[in-house]
């Protein structure tokens, strides 16, 4: 992932754009400029009112990048998401995916075979009665031939760790299961991303490992590209690029590390850091000389025993200093 710096004009017809995201093979999601009002009207049909959820956001995302993107409500992070997978259409700027504008009507089964998206609640997504039907949905609909569905859908029960449950009711797993096989649902129609909204906002602690871990091997082994929209912090840090948002805009970006040692900066955009980061960051504040950005309890474990190991090193030289 990379900071856009880009002189070119504000104004790009959809042509050019492609050409520009066909040049940067790497680059899976290309944004620029990329802004989306929701609009009321009234009765009559006129405009009533006009918010703008995504002001002016520009992307360079490359093919395999683990990204996370953080947020309060209402920041716009969802509404973004939901741009990538053209179901919502940019209303100023240009979005290509995979090299398809999102805005070309005839582009958008490509689109979202190539970006599938996983949401927040999995019962909204599961539509079979038994755990392998629902998978092959997707492969059937874009017509591949049974027996390679099937393949497919095996393959993909498999990824997530839910084949033993294939012939089980969905009804019959739990919140974290049912994620899990919302997900296989997705890959099984062999996208080359998959963005995922707030996918263990409904589940217990259990459930969210099961979910992030399953994404992590998908990133992993497979080289999916995954864009992981999350209020958990916590899921955060094994990302390889944090983009956070506030009202439209994209106000920081860098590696969990770089995100995450600018503390107060991220309360003052009403976000938390994981709880040992400021754990790390309160005694930092009492005087220890703890390095900022501490991200896992082994790292904060480290931390104190080495300065454990210079405050002894100090006593034990003091006797010769006073001898001196």
């Amino acid at each position: 992932m990379k900071k856009k710096k880009s002189t070119k004009p504000a104004v790009q017809t959809a042509e050019s754009a492609v050409k520009r995201a066909a040049g940067r093979e790497q680059d899976i999601i290309v944004g620029e400029k990329v802004s989306y009002d929701y609009i009321t009207y009234d009765d009559d049909g006129n405009e009533e009112s006009r918010y703008r959820a995504v002001d002016g956001v520009d992307l360079e995302i490359e093919e395999g990048d683990f990204i996370a993107i953080l947020g309060h409500n209402g920041s716009g992070k969802s509404t973004l998401a939901k741009q990538i997978n053209a179901l919502l259409l940019p209303s100023e700027g240009m979005l290509i995916v995979d090299g398809m504008d999102t805005r070309s009507e005839d582009q958008v089964w490509k689109i979202r075979q190539s970006a599938g998206m996983v949401f927040q609640n999995p019962d909204n997504q599961i539509i079979g009665t038994v755990v392998d039907e629902d998978v092959a949905f997707g492969p059937e609909n874009l017509g591949v031939e049974k027996e390679e569905i099937w393949k497919r859908v095996e393959k993909s029960l498999r990824s997530v760790g839910m084949w033993e449950y294939r012939s089980h009711s969905p009804n019959r797993l739990s919140g974290g299961q049912k994620q899990r096989v919302a997900i296989a649902g997705v890959v099984a129609m062999q996208p080359k991303c998959i963005v995922l909204d707030e996918p263990t906002a409904m589940l217990d602690p259990v459930g969210r490992s099961e979910v992030l871990e399953t994404v992590l091997e998908l990133n992993r082994t497979q080289k999916v590209t995954i864009l992981l929209i999350t209020h958990y912090m916590e899921e955060v840090i094994r990302a390889d690029h944090v983009i956070v948002m506030d009202e439209g805009k994209v106000v920081m970006q860098g590696t969990p590390r770089e995100i995450f040692s600018r503390v107060e900066e991220l309360r003052r955009l009403r976000l938390d850091v994981p709880q040992v980061t400021e754990l790390a960051y309160e005694l930092r504040k009492e005087g220890l000389d703890i390095r900022p950005g501490i991200l896992t309890i082994e790292e904060l474990t480290m931390e104190l025993r080495r300065i454990r190991a210079a405050a002894r090193g100090t006593a034990a030289n003091e006797p010769a200093l006073r001898k001196r």
